[in-house]
């Protein structure tokens, strides 16, 4: 019935019948079928309420908005409310039986490392012997059911329909990747989290937030309005770790490399093996590298314990367990010995931390190849600082197309070549075609150098005016490897 699934939305008024059966819910005009809801939602870039017409002439019939149209049609119900993207929330979980409260929810937020937080947490869960639910930048998962990712967080609505087919198929835990404009834009509200956690933050989605503190207080919001029910892990090593945990009513937990904390860490070898650590008085070999993973590791093994499961056994998985795919996923030529690695690192803070784990896992005098490109209809204001960051801790560096989308990729690219200081303008060249920025790379690279393919990880495809071209970074770079044997 309409009237249930309004429970906790802020309502202004009501004109029509709320005692009536809702088939679905619809935030997009086109897909209103007879007896849909339509939630007319004020967005970025349309304003759902300028469609509201189209929606009742497919079968809409009754309509979420903020305002109410002049001309109303007999027979529709509208429910006019205070916010219709908080409503949308709320609406969706009631609509799909509060979903979040049949299965424990995870949420990981940050700047880096939610992915292979996420992914890692569903890897070691199904380890341990549980069905779990994720849902990733990569892909979401029901088990072992992969269905597809379009977006690090989907609207309300899908989320909530997915996490009801979760619950439904069983699952015991779900865990969720949370950008920042999933919580603004209220994607997550009406969810109840057993647990959050934050990894950093650093530079980025400025383009959309504006400023560094808008999306600071963002990520923030969504630990405030967590309950007292829920738990709560922050990095102390980030200087904004403590900040963001301030005002939380959830149970505070930390995890750090660098200080006293809940979940202590201490690196005591990092090669290209793996991570050798002490994990709270624990000796312990991960399969993962780089100390950014070693913060990702201490992540997943404090919301483990703090789900209530045994220490020794959640170490035992972890160690045996890969990360995420286009997360320092590394490949080695075989006669060459040149080493290719595809990362996601496409902000600059990524980036560093991904050229820090390169050089200190150099065995000698190993040339660092980068090829780097920065997104468009992006924040620009990152362009100059990733080229700077390429170019300093790197022997060689290509700048190239990421995904252009509408922009022109020389234009991004000279966004980017601003950031370059005179000494390092003989470190770079710019190939626009981001195959042949790849190709001659490899081509620069002789015995045991290193190839850095950054800024889509796992993606494949490209998007270039509109369209998606099929496009794979580490398909492309083993294609590539394999003409070096030949």
């Amino acid at each position: 019935m309409l009237k249930d699934i309004l429970y906790k939305v802020s309502i202004r008024s009501t004109k029509g019948n709320t005692n009536m059966e809702i088939k679905d819910l619809q935030i997009d005009s086109r897909k209103v079928s007879k007896g849909s809801c339509f939630i007319a939602i004020k967005g970025s870039v349309t304003d759902g309420h300028q469609f509201i017409e189209t929606a009742i002439g497919n079968g809409a019939q009754a309509i979420i908005c903020e305002i109410v149209p002049g001309i109303l049609h007999e027979g529709i119900t509208y429910v006019q409310v205070e916010n219709s993207t908080i409503a949308a929330g709320y609406i969706s979980h009631n609509f799909y039986d509060e979903p979040s409260l049949k299965i424990k929810l995870i949420g990981v937020t940050g700047t880096n490392g939610k992915t292979t937080i996420a992914t890692l947490l569903w890897k070691l869960f199904s380890g341990l012997g549980y069905k779990c639910g994720l849902m990733s930048t990569v892909q979401n998962q029901i088990g072992d059911q992969i269905i597809s990712s379009t977006h690090t967080t989907p609207d309300a609505i899908s989320v909530n329909a997915l996490l009801k087919q979760m619950a439904d198929a069983g699952c015991t835990y779900v865990f969720m990747e949370c950008s920042s404009h999933a919580i603004h834009q209220h994607r997550i509200t009406g969810l109840q989290f057993t647990g959050a956690l934050f990894s950093n933050i650093t530079h980025d989605h400025l383009d959309y937030h504006k400023t560094f503190d808008e999306y600071i207080r963002v990520k923030k919001s969504w630990f405030d309005s967590l309950p007292s029910s829920a738990f709560a892990i922050s990095n102390a090593d980030d200087k904004r770790g403590t900040v963001m945990l301030q005002n939380t009513a959830a149970k505070k937990y930390y995890y750090s490399l660098k200080t006293m904390a809940d979940f202590k860490g201490k690196i005591l070898e990092n090669s290209l093996l793996g991570l050798h650590m002490m994990v709270n008085d624990n000796e312990v070999f991960f399969r993962l590298i780089g100390e950014f993973n070693a913060y990702n590791l201490l992540a997943v093994y404090g919301a483990a314990i703090c789900l209530g499961h045994e220490n020794t056994m959640v170490l035992q998985v972890l160690s045996s367990l890969d990360g995420a795919e286009g997360r320092f996923d590394y490949m080695v030529s075989k006669n060459d010995r040149v080493i290719g690695i595809v990362d996601y690192a496409h902000t600059p803070d990524a980036l560093l931390n991904v050229l820090a784990t390169i050089k200190k896992l150099r065995q000698g005098n190993e040339h660092i190849i980068t090829v780097v490109g920065c997104g468009g209809d992006r924040d620009k204001t990152k362009r100059p600082i990733m080229a700077a960051a390429a170019c300093e801790h790197s022997d060689r560096v290509i700048f190239t197309s990421d995904n252009p989308r509408s922009e022109d990729p020389l234009e991004i690219l000279k966004d980017m070549e601003a950031g370059v200081n005179v000494v390092a303008r003989k470190k770079y060249i710019t190939i626009a075609d981001r195959r042949e920025a790849i190709k001659t790379a490899v081509s620069l690279a002789v015995k045991e150098d290193i190839v850095l393919v950054a800024g889509k990880g796992h993606e494949k495809y490209q998007e270039i005016k509109g369209t998606r071209y099929e496009f794979d970074d580490k398909k492309i770079l083993n294609e590539l490897f394999e003409l070096l044997e030949k």
